[in-house]
């Protein structure tokens, strides 16, 4: 038989037997082995590796000893000359008040403006070197009036370099045998300085307002915050030494100013000049006071555009275009208008369309209904106004609260009606919208409108939006009546003064903008409703009616009575005018609550005792003059890093902070307690950070020029000590070659910057000036006379 394959051996349970394995093959097994180890040692040399790695990066690294003590000793040498500096400052300062300052003798080898102008500002003034002189020079007098910066708080940079400007004329005027008087004073700034107050009382425990205190006590607390801080601008100036004759140190609120200003407003007022009329003002919401065009900024809105507000939480839009519907009094048709500012619908008195439209004919002489109130609106034709052109050709018409409109309700002897109170609230003209803020009601109007059916959409719309300056408040045409002065006349004698020689503007240039400002020029309101500063001088006589005892007129509302104001030096006299001018009548007087815009305190007039204050004992009498010499303006807007600061963006710079230094932290640090907005914080920073580079670069630069000029004129006091003055040459014949090229020069640079002063020309004055001392002087004549001045010791 044959045998048949083995198969699996039956096992116990039924279950197969595994199979029996074949041996491995010994190479085959040796080459895995090493294949393995050599796996494993590769695993332990990178986790050697890698701790070796984290030992090294974790032991202490070996030192530069002799790196270290430079370093040290370089530290050293710096905490020991700023130590000597700070002594030297001391011993400087330590010099009795008016005295001359000592110099040590050996004076320090770099410039340090806290040693090298310690006490010598005290010691001109105590020699009289900015008063002006009773002898006659021969020449004539040249008087200057300081611009007066306000007294809330610190000169920045724009004042400095005004300061600078003024002082390099003074002081050539002096040298060049002018009897010189340069007055200085500072300005109550009324807006500005109320505000700081008003902070500082609410946040007090308890929280204060002015009208808890009453005006005769607030303005105690505002006089006592002027003593206590107001001093800081006139140290400044003194620290920048600017050359002011400090005996002659007015304040805008004085007493003298205060007689003039009360004795100006009478006079314009009796020869017509100032008068009391109903007209549209910049009204401030929040400072909750009418202010004037130059403290409004314009902002130039491309389209819909979302700002923060004071005393709003949501931010409010603008740029936008709301369109809607008058329906007409008669039948079934309307007119369809559009407005920026919707809520002022409320006070809408027509519409105004474009005489040769056509579409609209058929509408002239006829009305619409109001549909707050239901009463009718005329729909009136303006060429003037009216664009047919723009949008849909008809415009609503609101005197009370826009330019344009105001215009056209005088020509049209229309209503106006005021719809906003004094804080941007709706008053009670607006029925549902009473008690709204305003922008509150721009949301809720529409949504009326809406629900009427006479909502038409809305569009883009580019507009310029004024904002207050100090507040940052969106500013409120409003009809309020208020105290004005009448410009007409003496923009046209200002201009007609540049014209015939009067009056001398540089650079030529600018006469073209004196022209066109003049000719734009605009009647000014000079009301403020504030407590500080000073108070209007006239009363408003309240007249009793004999045959139903009610009162005729209210001082500041819609029936106040324009006939009824006096105005006097005091109650009493302002009683007397009032009796003669309502014979027989009950009268009752109230004096206007109001005070003057800060601008109209008439320093240069009361100054110079120009017959509108009591004579100042302290004035020479050659110098009582007005028109002053000269009054210089420099546009901070011809310096760009100057025109680039501002308060409200928080990136202002003091000059002393130039001369001292600061801090990036510093600079964010004099912000602490300011008025300005929290909102704006992204923007203050990016100003501090302008700022500091600007610190870095050209600051430093000038720095070194500083220590230039002062090494050169270390060298001159070390080197002829004992000298005395001679007379200069009369030729530079038998003279050094180097001695008589210098003076070849300075005769050269003086000629330059005489010419340069003569002219105005400031800046090539100061660049000749810089080019002698710094290119002829130091680096060459000094370098050439330094042999020879050592031969000499």
């Amino acid at each position: 038989m044959t045998a048949e394959p083995e198969g699996p051996k039956a096992v116990a349970n039924g279950q197969a037997a595994a199979p029996v394995a074949e041996p491995e093959d010994p190479v085959k097994k040796a080459k895995k082995e090493a294949k393995a180890a050599e796996k494993a040692a590769k695993k332990a040399k990178a986790a050697a590796k890698a701790e070796a790695s984290k030992a090294a990066a974790s032991a202490p690294k070996p030192t530069n000893t002799k790196k270290q003590a430079l370093a040290a000793e370089a530290e050293e040498k710096k905490n020991k000359a700023r130590e000597d500096v700070r002594a030297a400052t001391e011993a400087a300062r330590a010099t009795p008040k008016g005295e001359k300052k000592q110099l040590a003798g050996d004076e320090m080898s770099s410039y340090h403006p806290e040693y090298v102008e310690a006490a010598w500002y005290d010691w001109w003034e105590s020699q009289g070197y900015f008063k002006p002189s009773n002898e006659d020079s021969g020449k004539p007098p040249f008087v200057i009036v300081i611009p007066p910066p306000n007294v809330t708080g610190s000169l920045h940079l724009g004042h400095a370099l005004t300061n600078a400007i003024q002082d390099t004329v003074v002081r050539w005027k002096r040298m060049s045998g002018y009897n010189v008087l340069w007055v200085p004073g500072t300005d109550h700034a009324g807006i500005a300085t109320q505000t700081v107050v008003e902070k500082q009382l609410r946040q007090a425990q308890p929280p204060l307002s002015r009208h808890d205190l009453g005006r005769a006590k607030f303005l105690e607390k505002v006089f006592e915050w002027k003593e206590t801080k107001g001093n800081r601008i006139c140290d400044q100036l003194r620290r920048i030494g600017s050359s002011v004759d400090w005996d002659r140190l007015v304040f805008t609120m004085d007493a003298p100013r205060s007689a003039a200003v009360k004795e100006a407003f009478i006079r314009l007022h009796r020869d017509g000049l100032i008068y009391r009329d109903n007209r549209l003002v910049n009204w401030d919401c929040t400072l909750r006071t009418a202010v004037s065009e130059i403290e409004v900024d314009y902002e130039d809105i491309p389209g819909p555009t979302k700002l923060h507000v004071p005393g709003y939480k949501e931010q409010v839009e603008f740029g936008v275009l709301t369109s809607f519907a008058y329906p007409m009094a008669e039948g079934d048709q309307e007119i369809v208008v559009a407005t920026t500012r919707p809520e002022t619908m409320i006070g809408d008195t027509a519409v105004a369309v474009h005489p040769d439209d056509p579409k609209y004919t058929q509408f002239h002489g006829r009305h619409v209904k109001h549909p707050l109130d239901g009463r009718l609106i005329p729909i009136i034709c303006d060429a003037e106004l009216v664009d047919m052109t723009f949008g849909t050709g008809a415009v609503k018409i609101t005197p009370a609260h826009d330019p344009n409109d105001f215009a056209t309700g005088k020509r049209h002897n229309l209503e106006s009606i005021n719809i906003l109170s004094d804080d941007g609230s709706i008053n009670s003209v607006g029925g549902p919208f009473s008690g709204q803020p305003r922008f509150k009601a721009r949301v809720t109007v529409v949504e009326w409108l809406k629900g009427l059916g006479l909502y038409r959409g809305t569009a883009p719309n580019a507009m310029r939006l004024g904002v207050c300056s100090r507040s940052k408040d969106v500013i409120e045409p409003v009809l309020k009546p208020q105290w004005w002065v009448s410009c007409g006349g003496m923009a046209a004698d200002a201009r007609a003064a540049a014209s015939d020689g009067r009056l001398k503007i540089i650079s030529s240039d600018s006469v073209a903008t004196w022209n066109r400002w003049l000719d734009n020029i605009r009647d000014w309101c000079i009301s403020r409703q504030l407590w500080w500063g000073h108070r209007i001088p006239a009363y408003y006589v309240s007249l009793r009616q004999q045959e139903d005892g009610e009162d005729v007129g209210q001082p500041g509302a819609p029936s106040e009575r324009m006939d009824c104001w006096v105005v006097g030096q005091d109650e009493a006299d302002a009683r007397a005018q009032a009796e003669a001018k309502f014979p027989g009548q009950q009268l009752e007087l109230q004096q206007d609550e109001d005070v003057l815009d800060t601008w109209f305190f008439f320093r240069p007039f009361s100054i110079f005792c120009h017959g509108l204050a009591p004579a100042d004992s302290r004035l020479v009498p050659s110098l009582v003059r007005y028109p002053s010499s000269m009054c210089i303006f420099i546009p901070w807007f011809g310096t760009p890093m100057v025109s680039k600061m501002s308060k409200s963006l928080g990136n202002v710079v003091d000059p002393i902070d130039v001369i001292q230094g600061i801090t990036l932290q510093g600079l964010h640090d004099t912000l602490e307690g300011s008025n300005l907005d929290p909102k704006k914080s992204n923007e203050q920073e990016k100003g501090r950070r302008r700022i500091s580079q600007w610190h870095r670069g050209e600051v430093v630069s000038y720095r070194h020029w500083c220590n230039k000029l002062w090494n050169a004129i270390k060298f001159g006091m070390l080197k002829l000590k004992g000298f005395e003055p001679v007379a200069a040459p009369e030729s530079l014949e038998g003279l050094p070659f180097a001695c008589g090229w210098i003076l070849d020069q300075l005769n050269s640079c003086t000629i330059k910057v005489v010419k340069g002063m003569e002219s105005y020309d400031f800046s090539g004055a100061a660049s000749a000036l810089h080019d002698f001392w710094l290119s002829k002087l130091c680096d060459v004549f000094i370098e050439l006379v330094k042999p020879i001045m050592d031969d000499r010791q």
